[in-house]
């Protein structure tokens, strides 16, 4: 059952949003068209439980742009 799958998944990668990048990009990698979809997304989910796909990281965060102050122009 696919819940168990991202369950260990989960275990291998903790940030749920790392997981669900790295299952996605590697769904389309590995993705053929023939076949279905969920299967090729259970076959990344346990692989990636297995222990493949794990080392990620996350990537940089630039820093936001430093924001001016605002200039009010009084009008007379």
């Amino acid at each position: 059952m696919r819940s168990e799958l991202v369950y260990s998944a989960g275990i291998q990668i903790e940030n749920r949003f790392l997981l669900a990048a790295v299952v996605i990009r590697a769904v389309r990698a590995l993705h053929i068209d023939s076949t279905r979809t969920e299967d090729t997304a259970n076959k990344v989910f346990a692989e990636v439980s297995q222990g493949r796909y794990i080392h990620v990281e996350m990537p940089e965060i630039a820093p936001a742009p430093a924001i001016e102050p605002l200039l009010i122009a009084s009008i007379a």
